[in-house]
């Protein structure tokens, strides 16, 4: 990372190599119109990636936590078949799966419900489901952990007190389980944040996003001081966002004092 920051504040040369003059002009660059846009379609993504997650994956969780042992280890094991194969070989099953002459788009035809191929790759949406189907088990996975140590006497208790079905939920279950809320949203919030093989498979041209923007400084355009700017401003808004959560879970669990925040 120092040596990142370092390339940074340098000047690129004209055939792509590094000249040794210390300027800020690149991070100046940076907070351009144009990439303030990809960032915020970046950061945009990357929500609706960890929320769709969260939302797919709880009841996922309260499955596997509910479910008798031998139920139980057959769903995590076909939860954790994908990681089996590679991170690319899965994005391109995908890409496969979804174009134009690819099983869905023809069994569709098949079915009537359309009467042309569709080629469902190349788009924002698609860049969204090959996200989600592959950061789905880092949302899973820790929110199972805490549904597991959860009381669900907790949950009978309430129900005698009078409390509705989405009461128990908001105020008991929600609340008991946040720690596994909080490191699955982590979990999958960072790496989709700076993701690019993703859109880049699965997007084409017509998805940039912060990770793609990156690689083409670095690998394309030979650019390395802008891509090193681009990189320690996307890691300094991840770091910030991760030390400011932690700080609010250690003070909610009383770890750490208020006055010394």
């Amino acid at each position: 990372m120092i040596i990142v920051f370092i390339y940074s504040l340098l000047v690129k040369g004209v055939y792509g190599g590094i000249i040794f003059e210390w300027t800020i002009k690149n991070y100046e660059r940076a907070f351009d119109w144009l990439y303030l846009q990809i960032f915020y379609e970046s950061l945009k993504l990357a929500a609706l990636t960890t929320l769709s997650c969260l939302l797919i994956g709880y009841p996922v969780a309260y499955v596997l936590a509910t479910a008798t042992a031998g139920t139980r280890n057959t769903l995590l094991v076909l939860l954790i078949i994908p990681f089996w194969t590679n991170f690319v070989v899965r994005t391109y099953a995908l890409k496969l799966l979804f174009s134009e002459q690819g099983p869905i788009s023809q069994m569709g035809i098949s079915l009537g419900l359309w009467s042309e191929p569709i080629m469902w790759s190349n788009s924002s949406g698609m860049v969204w489901f090959g996200m989600l189907t592959n950061y789905l088990p880092y949302m899973v996975l820790p929110l199972y952990v805490s549904l597991e140590k959860f009381d669900f006497a907790l949950l009978e208790a309430g129900r005698d007190l009078g409390a509705s079905a989405w009461n128990n939920f908001w105020r008991v279950l929600i609340p008991l389980t946040k720690h596994g809320i909080i490191t699955g949203s982590i979990l999958v919030f960072t790496p989709a944040l700076g993701e690019f093989l993703i859109p880049d498979m699965l997007g084409g041209a017509k998805v940039m996003l912060m990770g793609n923007l990156i690689t083409e400084q670095f690998l394309k355009m030979r650019d390395w001081p802008f891509g090193s700017a681009l990189s320690i401003i996307l890691m300094s808004v991840v770091v910030f966002g991760l030390v400011t959560i932690l700080r609010i879970w250690m003070k909610e669990d009383g770890k750490l004092k208020p006055e010394k925040a």
